[in-house]
């Protein structure tokens, strides 16, 4: 099977939920091409769907240096940075929520939450939970919201449906 119809075949395995097959198709879409950054990016996503941050991270390690920059290698990066993040805030959840209901106006705490959420897999409610922040004070903290927003985007990759519902949202935000 061509390189190209192995990363489509791989994609379509990840983004329905069969990360073991998703692994195993960029697993032979590297033995390919080696220097591949779709392959890389996707084996390093589907060992964080698999909840394998260890090895996604020893993936990680291996991609060649000059693909370092890509973007579907910072994409995947940024992905399992916020998955070992958002695993452990994700325990937290319900406790962060009950403390940001009792406290709205603490913004260090909805962060919090929005990590968490996304650690749970809820993208809508943590892209709302920043978005409302920035509706309350767009320069809190330098801007932090926004930065972890983005982060998100990239994390999720910019043709994944929360990331375009939340941009259309922050557009309409920040240019109203």
């Amino acid at each position: 099977m061509p390189a190209t119809e192995i990363l489509t075949a791989a994609r379509q395995a990840l983004s329905d939920g069969h990360a073991d097959q998703a692994a195993g198709l960029f697993s032979q879409l590297l033995e390919a091409e080696p220097e591949s950054p779709e392959g890389w990016g996707g084996m390093i996503r589907a060992l964080i769907a698999l909840n394998e941050p260890e090895a996604a991270e020893d993936a990680s390690s291996q991609v060649p240096t000059k693909l370092d920059t890509h973007p579907e290698i910072t994409g995947a990066r940024a992905a399992l940075a916020l998955h070992i993040e958002g695993t452990k805030a994700a325990s937290e959840l319900d406790t962060l929520r009950q403390q940001s209901a009792a406290a709205p106006d603490d913004f260090d705490l909805r962060l919090k939450l929005a990590a968490a959420l996304n650690g749970a897999g809820q993208r809508a409610q943590a892209a709302d939970t920043l978005l409302d922040i920035l509706r309350a004070n767009r320069d809190w903290n330098d801007g932090a919201a926004k930065t972890e927003l983005l982060r998100f985007f990239e994390a999720w990759g910019h043709t994944d449906p929360a990331t375009l519902a939340a941009r259309r949202k922050l557009s309409s935000l920040l240019f109203s």
